[in-house]
């Protein structure tokens, strides 16, 4: 079966010997997203509701770039620094992921760049 890798500049690059997301099987399997500005390759937000809209606008146009979107969305799995912070974080996710996919949610003891949330995606193509 071929994997094909996913990139897209609208999305922070890897920080590491990954890809931003691959298809495979009519699937697009995310890496996990932080609240990096594709932009200027900085976190630049401080709460977890703004790092949260970061994430989601990073996933939005990976999805978008391997075709597929959060619609299609089969499965996320989701790390918080903080689970305090869960019920700001599912204020900002339920606004993306309307059509309630499977999810495991945890908390963590640290993320890459000392951020407060880590979001992946499986989706449909």
């Amino acid at each position: 079966m071929e994997i094909k890798k996913v990139h897209t500049d609208q999305a922070p690059q890897a920080i590491g010997p990954y890809s931003q997301a691959v298809i495979c099987g009519g699937m697009v399997y995310t890496s996990g997203q932080i609240a990096i500005n594709p932009k200027s390759g900085l976190v630049e937000t401080t709460t977890i509701v703004e790092q949260t809209e970061q994430v989601m606008q990073n996933l939005g146009a990976v999805l978008k770039a391997s075709g597929s979107s959060f619609e299609k969305t089969v499965k996320t799995t989701c790390f918080l620094a903080n689970i305090s912070d869960f019920s700001a974080f599912n204020e900002v996710y339920g606004k993306y992921f309307t059509g309630k996919p499977a999810r495991s949610c945890v908390a963590v003891k640290d993320l890459p760049k000392g951020v407060l949330v880590e979001v992946e995606v499986v989706a449909t193509l």
